[in-house]
C-alpha cells in the first residue's frame, strides 16, 4: 500500500482479526485522535455490551498508518450465565427505555452544559500555561464524549435490529423498505433543533434581517451582524450559532471543520431553510400501512409494539453522536487552532491548521516550548494524512474472523439478542455488492426518489465550502452532523455505509434520495457531471 510514493506496512495491531472501518473513519486520523479514542471507545462498547446481555465483551479499535480497525472481543467464560440472564431481562422490562430517559434527563443536558462553557473560553487572551490547562480540559471533556457516545449504542441499535429482524421473517419485505417506516422519528438527524425553527421565524418576521440574509457581503460578516443584530433575530441567531457553530460538519476527528470554519456553507444552509426546503413525511403513514398488511394477522400486534420501540429509539442514533463528541471534538479542534495560531504568528510552525497534526502531549510541549515535533514534520504529516483514503488500507488485518455462536443452541434471550444486534451492525457497515455497468453505479437504495442533477465530488469537511444549492454530495461517508448542511443538497451518493449508516439516516430523514454503499462512486463519479440518483432502484447514472 501507498501514498505520496511511501510504502505502508499494516501489521495486526493485536492478536485476533481486525476489519477496516471505512464508515466512520474514510481518511487517515490524526495521531490526537489515535491517542485518545481507543480507550473510551473500548469502555463505552464494554458497557453497552454487558448492559444487552451480549456474548461479546467489547469492540476495540485501533489504529494502523492512521486507519481504523475494529476487533470483537467475546465475553469472558465466567460471565456468560450472567449475560443469559440480563438478556431474558432486557426484553421483559425494556431496558433501552431505561437509557433514553436517562439520556435525556441527565446525560445530554449536562454534555450541553459542558459544551457551551469550554466553547465560552476565549483561548487566544490566555497565557501559555493557561492554554495548556484549557486543551486538557477539552481533551479530557472530548475523551468523556466519546465514552458517553458508544455507552447509549444499544440502545440506539438493539430495537430497530429486532424490528428489521422480525419483519424480515414474517414478510420477506427488504430492509430499505422497513427502514422508510423510521422517517420523521429522528428529527436532529435532518438538522431540526428549536434553535432553528426560532431563527427561521425571526428572519421571516423581519424583511431587514431577511435582506441581510439574502445579501452578496462577505459570509461571516452577515452571521456576525445577524447575531449582533438585537432583537429576536440576534437573540435567535445567537442561540442557534451557540448550539452548531462549535459542532464538526463532518467525521470525528480533530481535522474536520467545525460549522462557524465554513461561514459560507453555513450562511446557505440557513437560508435554505429560511427558503423552505426539505420535504414532509406524509408517505410514512402509507408506508407502514403497506408493510403491516403483509404482516400475518397473529403477528399485527407485536409489529404494531416493535415499530413503535424503533422510532421511540431512533433518535437517538444520531443524537447521541451530534451532543456528545461531535460536539466535543468541534471545541478541541477550536482550542488547537488557537494554539496553532500562537506559533505560527511566532514563526514555529508553517500553518495553524498543522497543530492538529500533534499528539496531546507534543501540543503541551509545543505550547510552552520545551520540545515537539519540528515545523516542518508536522506538515508532512499532515500531507501524508491529506494524501491518503482507506482505499490505500487492507480490508482486513490478521486471522479471518471465527464464525459466530450458532443461535439455535442459545437461550431466546440471548439469541434475539445477538440478532438484532448482528443484523443492525450489518446494515450499519455493509455496502452493496452489486456489479456495476458503464455509465450506471449500483448501490443500497438507502432512500426513496429520485433526483438529478450536478455532482459535487467533495473528499472531506474542508472543500464543503464547494457545495451549491442542488448538488448531488457524491463523498466517501458522513457522519451525523452533516445534516446542518443538509438543505443544500438534491441528493447523498457515498462510497461505505450500509442503510443504517449515518448518511442514510440523514437521508431519509430530509427526504431526499440516497444511494449508499456504492464502493467506487468517488471514482467513477467526475465532479461536475451530472448524475440521476435513484434512490428507490439503489443506482446512479452518470451522464457525459
Amino acid at each position: 500500500m501507498s501514498g505520496e510514493g511511501t510504502t505502508l506496512q499494516f501489521d495486526p495491531p493485536g492478536p485476533g482479526s481486525w476489519n477496516l472501518d471505512p464508515v466512520h473513519f474514510p481518511r487517515p486520523v490524526t495521531r490526537y485522535w489515535a491517542e485518545i479514542h481507543p480507550e473510551p471507545f473500548r469502555r463505552g462498547t464494554h458497557e453497552f455490551m454487558a448492559f444487552y446481555g451480549t456474548l461479546l465483551d467489547a469492540l476495540e479499535t485501533q489504529y494502523v498508518n492512521g486507519f481504523a480497525y475494529n476487533a470483537m472481543r467475546p465475553a469472558p467464560e465466567d460471565e456468560i450465565p450472567q449475560r443469559f440472564a440480563r438478556a431474558e431481562q432486557v426484553w421483559a422490562d425494556k431496558v433501552w427505555r431505561e437509557q433514553l430517559r436517562d439520556w435525556d434527563e441527565t446525560f445530554k443536558p449536562a454534555a450541553i452544559r459542558a459544551h457551551r462553557e469550554l466553547q465560552a473560553v476565549d483561548a487566544d487572551v490566555l497565557s501559555d500555561d493557561g492554554l495548556v490547562e484549557y486543551l486538557t480540559r477539552c481533551r479530557d471533556h472530548h475523551s468523556r464524549m466519546i465514552f458517553q457516545h458508544m455507552r447509549f449504542t444499544g440502545s440506539a441499535m438493539l430495537p430497530v435490529g429486532d424490528l428489521l429482524a422480525h419483519v424480515s421473517d414474517w414478510t420477506g419485505v427488504a430492509p430499505a423498505e422497513t427502514l422508510a417506516m423510521m422517517r420523521g422519528a429522528a428529527p436532529v438527524s435532518a438538522g431540526a433543533s428549536g434553535e432553528l425553527t426560532r431563527l427561521v421565524t425571526a428572519i421571516t418576521h423581519d424583511d431587514a434581517a431577511r435582506a441581510l440574509l439574502d445579501s452578496s457581503g462577505d459570509p461571516a460578516k452577515i452571521l456576525a451582524e445577524l447575531r449582533a443584530s438585537g432583537g429576536e433575530v440576534g437573540n435567535a441567531m445567537s442561540e442557534y450559532l451557540d448550539l452548531v457553530g462549535c459542532r464538526l460538519l463532518d467525521g470525528f476527528d480533530i481535522s474536520g471543520r467545525y460549522a462557524l470554519e465554513l461561514p459560507d456553507a453555513l450562511l446557505r444552509a440557513i437560508r435554505s431553510s429560511v427558503e423552505g426546503a426539505g420535504s414532509g413525511t406524509e408517505d410514512v403513514d402509507i408506508r407502514i400501512a403497506a408493510i403491516r398488511s403483509q404482516v400475518p394477522d397473529e403477528h399485527r400486534a407485536q409489529f404494531d409494539e416493535l415499530l413503535g420501540e424503533a422510532r421511540l429509539m431512533y433518535r437517538l442514533r444520531d443524537e447521541r453522536g451530534v451532543f456528545s463528541d461531535i460536539w466535543a471534538s468541534g471545541i478541541m479542534r477550536r482550542a488547537a487552532l488557537a494554539a496553532g495560531r500562537r506559533l505560527e504568528a511566532s514563526g514555529r510552525i508553517h500553518s495553524a491548521e498543522h497543530f492538529v497534526d500533534a499528539g496531546f502531549d507534543e501540543m503541551c510541549a509545543l505550547v510552552l516550548g520545551t520540545g515537539g515535533p519540528s515545523a516542518d514534520e508536522l506538515a508532512q504529516r499532515a500531507a501524508e494524512r491529506g494524501s491518503r483514503t482507506a482505499k490505500d488500507a487492507p480490508a482486513s488485518l490478521g486471522p479471518p474472523p471465527p464464525p459466530p455462536p450458532d443461535p439455535s443452541g442459545l437461550p431466546p434471550g440471548v439469541a434475539r439478542v445477538m440478532h438484532g444486534m448482528v443484523i443492525a451492525l450489518g446494515e450499519l457497515f455493509g455496502s452493496s455488492e452489486a456489479p456495476h455497468e458503464d455509465n450506471l453505479l449500483r448501490g443500497l437504495a438507502a432512500s426513496g426518489g429520485v433526483y438529478e442533477g450536478p455532482a459535487r465530488r467533495v473528499s472531506g469537511p474542508s472543500q464543503f465550502d464547494r457545495i451549491q444549492q442542488g448538488d448531488v454530495l457524491v463523498t466517501e461517508s458522513t457522519t451525523e452532523a452533516f445534516n446542518i448542511l443538509l438543505p443544500l443538497l438534491g441528493a447523498i451518493v457515498t462510497d461505505a455505509g450500509g442503510l443504517l449508516s449515518h448518511s442514510a439516516i440523514v437521508a431519509r430523514e430530509y427526504g431526499i434520495p440516497g444511494v449508499v454503499g456504492t464502493r467506487t462512486g468517488t471514482d467513477r463519479i467526475p465532479d461536475g457531471t451530472r448524475v440521476r440518483v435513484d434512490g428507490d432502484a439503489g443506482e446512479v447514472t452518470v451522464y457525459g
